[in-house]
C-alpha cells in the first residue's frame, strides 16, 4: 500500500462518517445485525482460512466467529432497548442557581473515524470486527481498520463481508475500509480525520502508536491493549485444602491457547511449604509441544525463555526441546529477589506456553509481588471464605487490575455488559476504559449537553435531510 491509499480509506471512511453520524440507534443497530448474520452463514468458511494462517484450530475458531456475532448482537440488543449512549435529561427547575437551572439534555456523539488495530491471537473477536469495530460502529463511527500481518487473507475476506453487510443494511459501505501494512498503520494513526484508536498488541508496538497519537497537532485518544503480567496468588489455606486441583488448574490456563492469551496467569505466587509448583512441574511431560501463530512469534518467544534461562537465579523447567513453531510448554521458577529487580527478564511479558512461578514465605512477601507499580488486566487470588490473607490479597490486586477474580482462572473475558477488560498502564493506556462489554461504546462517543435545546431541533437526522 502508498501513503495515498491510506489517505484514499480515511477520507472515504470520513464521507461515510458525515452522513452517518446523525444515525438513530435502530439503523446502527440494523448494521451490527446484518454484519453478524453474515458472518454466521460464512462461519465454516472464515474458521478454515483462519486456522490456515493462525494454526489455532477449528474448534477453537468456529467458537471464536460465534463469540464475535455475539458480542455484535449484544451492541444491536443495546441500542435498540436504549441501554447504551442514551440521552439522559436533567428537566428545568424555576429559581436561581444552584437548585435552579433550564433544561439540560446530555446526549452523545461519535467521536469521528476510528482506527482499530485487531490482534494476532484473536483473529476474530479481537480482530477486523472484534470488539473494538463493534463498538466503534455502535457508537456511530465510521472505522479504518489496520489490517494484521498474521492472518491477512483472513482479514481481506471479513472486510469484504462485512462491506456488503453494511449496504444490505442501508448504510454507507465505506462505514468500514481498510489499510495493511506497518507504515500504513503510524500513517493512519496520524491521519488529521481520524479521531481516536482502538488497539491490541504488543507494548513496543502499542507504545509506539500510542506516542504518535498523543504527539500529533491534535491529540487523540488511543485506547490501547499492551501487555500483562497477570498474577495468581494462593493463601496458605488454600494450598492445604486444595494444592493439587491448583496446579492442575494453573497448567491448564497456561497452556490455553498455546499461552497466547493476554490473560493467562503470568506469575504464580505460592507458600513455600506447599506443593503446588512441583505438581505442576510433573504435568509438564504429559503436555505436547505447541504451534504458535507465526514463525516469528516462535522465535521471539524462544528468545524470550533463551534470556529467562540465562538470568541468575532463574530455572527454566520444560518437557521437551523446541524446534522452528512448535514450542514446548515452560514453568519459569525463581527467587522472590530476583523478580523483585525491575531490571530482570522475568518482568517481561513472554507471549507463549510459559508461566513464572514463585515462592513466598509470608504474606508480606506476597504482597511485594502484588503491590508493584504495574497495571494488569487481571488479578487471581485462591483462598478459603475465613481466610485472612485473601482479604489482603484481594485489595493488593484490585489496586492494580481491571478484573479480580477469586477462586478460578484468568483466561476466559465473559463477553458481558458490564465486562472490564482493561487496567492501568501498561495492561492499558486508558485505565477507566474497557475493550470488551458494552461500555466500550464510551470510548468513542462525545457528551454533548443541550441547554434549553428547541424541541423542533430535537431529531438532528431530520434536520440534516430538510437542509439536503
Amino acid at each position: 500500500m502508498t501513503a495515498d491509499t491510506v489517505i484514499d480509506a480515511v477520507e472515504r471512511a470520513h464521507r461515510a462518517q458525515q452522513a452517518w453520524w446523525v444515525s438513530e440507534p435502530q439503523a446502527r443497530a440494523a448494521v451490527l445485525e446484518s454484519i453478524a448474520t453474515a458472518l454466521d452463514a460464512q462461519a465454516e468458511e472464515l474458521a478454515t482460512i483462519a486456522d490456515r494462517e493462525t494454526h489455532l484450530g477449528m474448534p477453537r475458531l468456529v467458537g471464536e466467529v460465534a463469540r464475535t456475532t455475539f458480542q455484535l448482537r449484544m451492541f444491536a440488543t443495546a441500542l435498540r432497548a436504549g441501554s447504551i449512549l442514551a440521552p439522559q435529561t436533567d428537566p428545568a427547575v424555576p429559581g436561581p442557581p444552584p437548585q435552579g437551572h433550564p433544561t439540560l439534555q446530555r446526549v452523545y456523539l461519535p467521536i469521528g473515524v476510528v482506527a482499530v488495530f485487531g490482534a494476532s491471537n484473536f483473529p476474530f473477536a479481537f480482530g477486523v470486527l472484534g470488539g473494538d469495530s463493534a463498538s466503534a460502529l455502535a457508537a456511530g463511527c465510521a472505522v479504518v481498520v489496520k489490517e494484521h500481518p498474521a492472518h491477512p487473507e483472513l482479514s481481506q475476506r471479513l472486510v469484504q463481508i462485512a462491506r456488503d453487510a453494511i449496504a444490505g443494511a442501508g448504510a454507507p459501505m465505506d462505514l468500514l475500509t481498510s489499510v495493511r501494512g506497518v507504515r500504513e498503520g503510524a500513517e493512519l494513526v496520524a491521519a488529521d480525520q481520524i479521531r481516536a484508536v482502538g488497539f491490541t498488541g504488543s507494548l513496543a508496538g502499542g507504545r509506539a502508536l500510542y506516542d504518535i497519537a498523543a504527539n500529533r497537532a491534535t491529540p487523540i485518544p488511543f485506547y490501547g491493549e499492551l501487555g500483562s503480567l497477570n498474577p495468581v496468588v494462593v493463601t496458605r489455606a488454600a494450598a492445604t485444602a486444595r494444592g493439587p486441583e491448583i496446579a492442575k488448574g494453573y497448567v491448564e490456563s497456561m497452556t490455553l491457547g498455546a499461552g497466547q492469551f493476554c490473560t493467562k496467569p503470568a506469575v504464580l505466587l505460592v507458600p513455600a511449604d506447599s506443593t503446588i509448583i512441583d505438581e505442576a512441574l510433573a504435568l509438564l511431560p504429559g503436555l505436547p509441544a505447541m504451534t504458535l501463530l507465526t514463525a516469528d512469534i516462535a522465535t521471539r518467544f524462544d528468545a524470550g525463555i533463551a534470556a529467562l534461562a540465562a538470568t541468575p537465579g532463574v530455572l527454566v523447567h520444560r518437557a521437551t526441546n523446541s524446534a522452528g513453531d512448535q514450542q514446548s510448554p515452560a514453568i519459569v521458577t525463581a527467587d522472590l529477589a530476583a523478580f523483585l529487580d525491575p531490571a530482570s527478564a522475568l518482568r517481561h511479558e513472554c507471549f507463549g506456553p510459559s508461566s513464572v512461578a514463585l515462592t513466598y514465605q509470608d504474606p508480606a512477601q506476597a504482597l511485594q509481588v502484588l503491590n508493584l507499580d504495574e497495571g494488569v488486566l487481571v488479578g487471581c487470588v485462591h483462598g478459603e471464605d475465613d481466610d485472612p490473607d485473601a482479604h489482603l490479597f484481594l485489595r493488593a490486586i484490585e489496586q492494580r487490575a481491571g478484573r479480580v477474580v477469586w477462586n478460578g482462572w484468568p483466561t476466559g473475558v465473559a463477553v458481558t455488559p458490564e465486562q472490564m477488560h482493561g487496567g492501568p498502564y501498561p495492561a492499558a493506556t486508558a485505565s477507566t476504559a474497557t475493550s470488551v462489554g458494552l461500555h466500550a461504546a464510551e470510548r468513542f462517543a462525545r457528551p454533548v449537553v443541550r441547554q434549553d435545546w428547541p424541541a423542533h431541533h430535537s431529531n438532528p437526522a431530520a434536520i440534516v435531510e430538510r437542509a439536503e
